[in-house]
Protein backbone atom coordinates (compact mmCIF):
# COMPACT_ATOMS: atom_id res chain seq x y z
CA UNK A 1 0.00 0.00 0.00
CA UNK A 2 1.11 3.69 -1.17
CA UNK A 3 1.54 7.00 1.47
CA UNK A 4 0.94 10.04 0.52
CA UNK A 5 1.08 13.04 3.32
CA UNK A 6 -0.98 15.76 1.36
CA UNK A 7 -1.75 19.50 2.64
CA UNK A 8 -5.45 21.08 2.43
CA UNK A 9 -6.10 24.55 4.00
CA UNK A 10 -3.00 24.28 5.69
CA UNK A 11 -3.49 20.81 7.23
CA UNK A 12 -1.41 18.05 6.55
CA UNK A 13 -3.47 14.41 5.82
CA UNK A 14 -1.99 11.09 5.27
CA UNK A 15 -4.02 8.71 2.51
CA UNK A 16 -3.62 5.84 1.56
CA UNK A 17 -3.72 4.57 -1.72
CA UNK A 18 -2.63 1.62 -4.08
CA UNK A 19 1.05 1.55 -5.00
CA UNK A 20 2.14 3.69 -8.16
CA UNK A 21 -1.02 5.88 -7.54
CA UNK A 22 0.65 8.46 -5.29
CA UNK A 23 1.49 10.91 -7.88
CA UNK A 24 -2.14 10.73 -9.02
CA UNK A 25 -3.27 11.16 -5.38
CA UNK A 26 -1.33 14.23 -4.85
CA UNK A 27 -2.37 15.70 -8.29
CA UNK A 28 -5.78 15.33 -7.19
CA UNK A 29 -4.88 16.74 -3.72
CA UNK A 30 -4.13 19.76 -5.45
CA UNK A 31 -6.65 20.19 -7.33
CA UNK A 32 -9.08 20.11 -4.87
CA UNK A 33 -6.53 22.42 -2.93
CA UNK A 34 -6.44 25.25 -5.75
CA UNK A 35 -10.34 25.42 -5.44
CA UNK A 36 -9.97 25.64 -1.34
CA UNK A 37 -7.41 28.59 -2.06
CA UNK A 38 -9.75 30.15 -4.39
CA UNK A 39 -12.97 29.97 -2.19
CA UNK A 40 -10.76 31.33 0.62
CA UNK A 41 -9.65 34.16 -1.22
CA UNK A 42 -13.23 34.72 -1.85
CA UNK A 43 -14.97 33.91 1.29
CA UNK A 44 -12.89 34.28 3.77
CA UNK A 45 -11.21 31.29 6.04
CA UNK A 46 -14.92 29.82 6.96
CA UNK A 47 -14.31 26.80 8.36
CA UNK A 48 -12.36 23.95 6.94
CA UNK A 49 -15.04 21.53 7.14
CA UNK A 50 -17.46 24.20 5.00
CA UNK A 51 -14.35 24.96 2.50
CA UNK A 52 -13.77 21.40 1.77
CA UNK A 53 -17.06 20.72 1.33
CA UNK A 54 -17.79 23.57 -1.11
CA UNK A 55 -14.28 22.45 -2.96
CA UNK A 56 -15.42 18.92 -3.29
CA UNK A 57 -18.52 20.08 -4.78
CA UNK A 58 -17.11 22.50 -7.19
CA UNK A 59 -14.94 19.44 -8.04
CA UNK A 60 -18.51 17.31 -8.38
CA UNK A 61 -19.75 19.47 -10.77
CA UNK A 62 -16.81 19.65 -12.91
CA UNK A 63 -16.95 15.81 -13.17
CA UNK A 64 -20.60 15.40 -13.80
CA UNK A 65 -19.53 17.96 -16.79
CA UNK A 66 -17.40 15.60 -18.48
CA UNK A 67 -19.66 12.66 -18.28
CA UNK A 68 -22.37 14.74 -19.38
CA UNK A 69 -19.90 15.52 -22.11
CA UNK A 70 -18.79 11.46 -22.61
CA UNK A 71 -22.38 10.33 -22.29
CA UNK A 72 -23.17 13.00 -25.11
CA UNK A 73 -19.99 11.64 -27.69
CA UNK A 74 -21.08 8.15 -27.21
CA UNK A 75 -24.48 8.45 -27.95
CA UNK A 76 -23.39 11.07 -31.09
CA UNK A 77 -20.89 8.04 -31.58
CA UNK A 78 -23.87 5.41 -31.60
CA UNK A 79 -26.08 8.13 -33.90
CA UNK A 80 -23.50 7.86 -36.17
CA UNK A 81 -22.40 3.95 -36.51
CA UNK A 82 -26.10 2.77 -36.43
CA UNK A 83 -26.75 1.85 -40.32
CA UNK A 84 -23.61 2.92 -41.61
CA UNK A 85 -22.37 0.40 -44.11
CA UNK A 86 -19.46 -1.70 -43.13
CA UNK A 87 -16.62 0.08 -44.86
CA UNK A 88 -17.51 3.10 -43.08
CA UNK A 89 -17.80 1.55 -39.38
CA UNK A 90 -14.46 0.05 -39.74
CA UNK A 91 -12.87 3.42 -40.80
CA UNK A 92 -14.69 4.20 -37.20
CA UNK A 93 -13.00 2.31 -35.15
CA UNK A 94 -10.86 4.96 -33.77
CA UNK A 95 -13.22 6.68 -33.23
CA UNK A 96 -15.51 3.81 -31.06
CA UNK A 97 -11.67 3.31 -29.19
CA UNK A 98 -11.95 7.29 -27.94
CA UNK A 99 -15.62 6.48 -26.83
CA UNK A 100 -14.76 3.27 -25.37
CA UNK A 101 -11.39 5.33 -23.57
CA UNK A 102 -13.91 8.39 -22.62
CA UNK A 103 -16.13 5.48 -21.06
CA UNK A 104 -13.61 4.23 -19.23
CA UNK A 105 -12.56 7.50 -17.87
CA UNK A 106 -16.02 8.41 -16.52
CA UNK A 107 -16.21 4.97 -14.77
CA UNK A 108 -12.86 5.88 -13.44
CA UNK A 109 -14.05 9.37 -12.17
CA UNK A 110 -17.16 7.85 -10.71
CA UNK A 111 -15.29 5.26 -8.99
CA UNK A 112 -12.62 7.46 -7.80
CA UNK A 113 -15.55 10.35 -6.72
CA UNK A 114 -17.22 6.84 -4.53
CA UNK A 115 -14.03 6.58 -2.77
CA UNK A 116 -12.62 10.13 -2.14
CA UNK A 117 -16.42 10.36 -0.26
CA UNK A 118 -16.10 7.49 1.68
CA UNK A 119 -12.52 8.65 2.92
CA UNK A 120 -14.42 11.76 3.89
CA UNK A 121 -17.15 10.30 5.98
CA UNK A 122 -14.92 8.06 8.00
CA UNK A 123 -14.64 5.05 5.64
Amino acid sequence: MGQVSVTLNGRTYRLECNNGEEAHLIELSEHLASHVESLKRKFGQIGDDRLILMAALMVTDEFWDMRRVANELKAELADMLQGADPDEVASREAEKELASAIGSAADRLEALRRRIGSRQNGG
